[in-house]
């Protein structure tokens, strides 16, 4: 079997809202799907499962499915979650209360260090930085994903 990347994704951002506001979005498959998913679903319970999806996704349409599950939630500061279909990578997201709003750490490890999963990481650190300047902005400001072919 091959070894996993010792590398790991990081992305941190400061959002102007409480923790618990970033911690009910990030935790919720309503707030996902309003900005950066479609038709995804999250039982937020340590064991609970998840689905992200992605229809048409971007400028190159994406559409794709990945299946998670949850390993650990503390309200208004920790969301642990693995996802992946073959090898699950596992994501650990913490809240930070600073300045009157919250710092969004996360980090992502466990891809395998193949030509593949260096791939996937490198497509999932892009990725989250997206991910979380559209929460930056759905939460500051209300914009959400409104591309007709997300519906």
């Amino acid at each position: 079997m091959t070894e996993p990347l010792n590398e790991k994704i990081k992305q941190a951002t400061f959002i102007n809202k409480s923790p618990e506001e970033v911690f009910d979005a990030i935790t919720s498959a309503e707030a996902w799907n309003s900005f950066f998913t479609h038709n995804s679903s999250i039982d937020p319970k340590p064991g609970g499962e998840f689905i992200w999806r992605w229809k048409n996704w971007g400028p190159d349409s994406y559409t794709i499915e990945v299946p998670g599950k949850v390993i650990e939630l503390v309200r208004p500061e920790l969301f642990v979650f693995e996802w992946g279909n073959k090898s699950p990578s596992r994501i650990t997201i913490k809240l930070q209360d600073s300045n009157g709003g919250t710092v969004l750490r996360l980090t992502e490890y466990g891809y395998i260090n193949d030509s593949s999963g260096r791939a996937a990481a490198l497509e999932c650190a892009a990725g989250w930085g997206e991910a979380l300047t559209l929460l930056k902005f759905y939460l500051e400001h209300g914009i959400t994903y409104t591309s007709s072919t997300n519906s």
